[in-house]
């Protein structure tokens, strides 16, 4: 594995019970680069996602994130990284600052770093003076940006991001595309899943498919849609899925 790949999969088998639910996929990320993984519901992103977030463990593969092995060395990687599950959820009661503040204290012992990481946190949410308002009356936009603010404040080498901008309006989902994307040129890693193909083009140097398990074609954007005739990535989607689907 090269100093400059992040993540190194290698025909990653996961069952359930009698669900294989991923067949052997292969993939990599390198430094610096957003990585998209894309496909329908059920395809198995979710399933991939929650495994190089040692969350999972794989049934069978090789798969390394930041020169670790997921399954013998997770202890290793889980502070390297940060993961933003699709339905993460936010403490209805809290201010959104004091969420902040209880998240920093668990991942740094120092005080004075859990100050400094909540002040970065606050300013990557952009959300002022809203941040001393308890979360139950933030809009759905809102507490999505808190969710991304309290993954980047511990400045992960690798971050995550499941469907991070799923049923947010044109504001909030734009917003949070500028922070992925300013948070990448910073030489940090993301692998991001959405539904959003628009937002898959505008944000990542390179892309998988997966379906039913199985990573059907990967490449940059470009060149996918060369490949398969395409005006954009939702029509390489389409055709691809169909392909497939027979």
């Amino acid at each position: 594995m090269s100093k400059d790949r992040i993540v190194e999969v290698k025909n990653l088998v996961k069952h359930f019970g009698n669900l294989v639910a991923l067949k052997n996929i292969t993939f990599s990320v390198e430094k610096g680069e957003i990585f998209g993984l894309i496909g329908p519901n059920g395809a198995g992103k979710t399933t991939t996602l929650r495994i190089l977030a040692t969350l999972l463990l794989p049934t069978a593969g090789y798969v390394r994130v930041l020169n670790y092995d997921v399954v013998k060395e997770s202890s290793k990687i889980r502070p390297l990284i940060s993961y933003l599950a699709e339905d993460a959820g936010t403490y209805r009661n809290l201010t959104g600052y004091e969420y902040l503040s209880i998240v920093a204290r668990i991942y740094f012992r120092s005080k004075a770093d859990a100050e400094e990481a909540v002040e970065e946190a606050v300013k990557i949410s952009g959300l002022g003076e809203r941040i001393s308002d308890k979360m139950k009356i933030y809009s759905k936009g809102m507490k999505r940006r808190i969710q991304i603010a309290r993954v980047l404040m511990t400045k992960p080498k690798l971050a995550i991001l499941d469907e991070p901008t799923v049923g947010l309006d044109v504001f909030h989902a734009q917003y949070i595309r500028r922070i992925i994307k300013e948070y990448a040129s910073e030489e940090n890693s993301i692998i991001l899943s959405s539904h959003n193909m628009l937002e898959i083009e505008r944000l990542c140097s390179r892309l998988a498919l997966i379906h039913s398990g199985q990573i059907v074609t990967q490449g940059e954007p470009q060149t996918l849609k060369d490949e398969y005739g395409a005006a954009n990535l939702e029509e390489v989607f389409l055709e691809v899925v169909r392909l497939w689907g027979k």
